[in-house]
This record gives structure tokens, sequence and C-alpha cells, in this order.
């Protein structure tokens, strides 16, 4: 890898793709993973029709593989399953994201939540809009949606970091896991001796074939939901601030035209998606755009390059919100569509709204240098 590429992946990613749509070898840095969780063979996917069209075959294209990665520390979810099971269990929890409870959630949950969180620096005149804004506001909702307590925030927030980095310090986030398990499991009683209207409780009363959820079916996919929820909202929301924030012509068009959030939304999770890679595992000999890949490779899905690919978009490694639509594939593809989609760009939108409500003569401090950094996962440390 060259020595950028935690910070700026792209040109690495355009080389790989330009030679070829895919190619024997991973963009994962495995350096700091135990021997045990790497893969003994990989090829990478690079082009979007190459991403695309493993994402939408399931069947070859397995996410059992996370069964031998992050499902060691959260246990079984959705996001291994496959077939009638995945199907089963993806209706189930995807009731509580549905469209009525989107339209509550905004006015009752997720604005108030960003506008208190404004008032908090909104007089100091200066913020740090990562620490004070993006990395909490997707925290809070996600807590309130679930029916936790506020005091305890900073823990779960705290364990929900070190499970995503289990391939950095794996014994950590085992700990992590097991913490998370036993404060859901009380939660889980909790709702049983006390039914309430929240993601937890609706998990707790629902049932599939007449068969309740088990206790671990339930804190799994709560192990699941608190990194899925928090790492990529914060971070996209993120990104795109940063990229609004040094393109001012675009700032400027977004705050004097609401309707250009959604194109900008769109455009920055194209441009900066907040998780560059995702694996699958192939279940028989297989051929993708050319490249024969045994039965048993792990393959490596390059959202972000996908996202750049210049064969779908012109000027692709330009961050432009008045492009001509073509829609990315940020949050996947098939049968593992990311569930939280629609939340997600709920809210980011109310999140800027919120911001460009409330906030004049918003700039960028560059002392310090603020930057987009980190692979797989990416956003900017700090947005003074």
């Amino acid at each position: 890898m060259p020595a950028d590429f935690i910070r700026n992946p792209y040109p690495y990613f355009a080389r790989k793709r330009t030679d070829a749509g895919v190619f024997h070898g991973t963009v994962i840095d495995y350096s700091k993973t135990p021997e045990s969780l790497r893969p003994k063979n990989s090829f990478a996917a690079m082009s979007f029709e190459a991403v695309n069209t493993a994402f939408r075959d399931a069947q070859v294209f397995s996410s059992t593989y996370y069964d031998h990665t992050i499902g060691l520390f959260i246990g079984p979810s959705i996001l291994a399953m496959a077939g009638k099971t995945h199907r089963e269990h993806r209706n189930l929890v995807s009731a509580a994201f549905k469209s009525k409870a989107l339209a509550r959630w905004e006015p009752d949950i997720v604005r108030p939540i960003c506008d208190a969180l404004i008032d908090e620096f909104i007089d100091a005149g200066t913020a740090d809009l990562v620490g004070d804004f993006t990395f909490e506001f997707p925290t809070r909702v996600i807590a309130k949606l679930l029916g936790l307590p506020a005091e305890d925030l900073p823990t779960f927030r705290k364990r929900a970091v070190q499970l995503i980095n289990y391939t950095i310090k794996y014994e950590r986030a085992f700990e992590a896991s097991a913490a998370l398990k036993d404060y859901f499991l009380e939660q889980i009683e909790q709702r049983r001796a006390k039914p309430t209207e929240d993601i937890i409780g609706d998990l707790v009363t629902a049932e599939i074939d007449g068969e309740k959820l088990s206790d671990e079916a339930i804190y799994s996919f709560l192990r699941l939901l608190l990194p899925a929820g928090l790492e990529t909202t914060y971070r996209s929301s993120g990104n795109l601030l940063f990229l609004l924030l040094t393109h001012p012509e675009q700032f400027a068009a977004v705050q004097a035209d609401r309707a250009l959030i959604a194109p900008a939304i769109e455009e920055g999770l194209r441009f900066e998606t907040p998780l560059t890679t995702v694996q699958r595992f192939a279940t028989e000999d297989t051929v993708l755009q050319g490249v024969t890949i045994p039965k048993g490779s792990a393959v490596d899905l390059c959202i972000g390059s996908a996202n750049r690919d210049q064969h779908r978009w012109e000027r692709s490694e330009e961050f432009d919100i008045f492009r001509k639509p073509a829609p990315h594939i940020s949050f996947a593809a098939g049968e593992h569509t990311c569930l939280g989609l629609h939340l997600a760009r709920m809210e980011t939108r109310v999140a800027l709204e919120c911001l460009l409500n409330r906030l004049i003569d918003i700039e960028l401090i560059t002392d310090h240098d603020p930057h987009i950094y980190g692979q797989p996962f990416r956003s900017p440390t700090a947005l003074p």
C-alpha cells in the first residue's frame, strides 16, 4: 500500500480500477490483524459493475464470511444470514424502521437532539463540528430509539467503537462484546417485565412463525445496530460537512437553496463513502469481470472505488453536488442493502438543516489541516 493510503486511498483505487475491475489481492491492511482472522486467499472488486454484481448475487458472494470476522464478536446477525432465515429476520427488524416511524422520529427525536447540541456551542462562536456535533447526534438518536438511559451514552458508545475496531485490538473487542451482551440482556429483561414502545421493546414482543426472538438474536442485532447506526452516520455527516466547507461555492448554494441538501447528501456519500470496503466469501468457483475466483476466497467489495468509477460518472474524482444523478452504492445492493438507509439520510438532512438554520458565517479553521482520514472507515477527526 502507498504511504499515504490511510489519508487518501483514491489514487491507489483508481490505478487498480484502471488495470482491471477485479484483481488478485486485497485493499484491507491486515498488518495489525491476528493471523487467524486473515483470509488465506483474497480478491478485490474495484469497478462499479464488479461490486454491484457481487452485491446482487448473495448466493455466490456470500456474507456468511462475517461469521468468521465480526460475527465472532457480535454473534449471529442478519449481516451474515442468508435465504429464508435472513428474509424473516430482516422483515422483522425492518418494521422498526418503517416510514411511519421515521415521520414521527424526525420532529420528536432527531430535530430536538440536533438543536439541543447546537445550543451547547452556539454562543461560544466556535466549535468542533465533529466532537460537538456529528459524533454526538447519531449516538443520542440511537440511544433514544432503543430507549436507553441518557447517562449510559458514554459507556455504550465507547463499547461500540471498541467492537468495530476488532481487527486492531481483538481482545478489547471481545471484552466490549461481553459487556454489551450483559447490558442488553438487562434491558431485555426490563422490557419483558414492563413492555416499552422502543426498538428493544418491539424486538422483545416480535415473532417469526409464532416463535419469539431468542435473547441471543436480540442482543446480537443490537450489538450490530450500535456500530452500524453510530459509525456510518457520524462519519458520513462529517464527510459531507468537510466537503461543503472546502467547496465554498457549493456550500453557499446549499445555504441559499435547501432543495440542494438532498443531492449534496448523495454526492457526499458517493465521493467520500464512510465505509470504503466490505467483504464477501465465494461459495463456488466463479468468474467476476473476466477474473476467475476460486471457491473459498475472500472478496473485498471496494465501495469507495466503485463510487468513483470513471465509466459511470464524468469527472468522477470531483465533488459536485450539481452533477447529473446516478445512484451510488454506499448502502450496498441486493438483499443486504443497508436497513437504516432511510434513517441515515433523514438524520443527515435534519442535522444539516439545523446547522444552516441557526449558524451563519460558518468557516473551516485550517490551521491544523483538517482532513478526511481512515481505511476502511473514513471521516474527518475534527472540523474546527
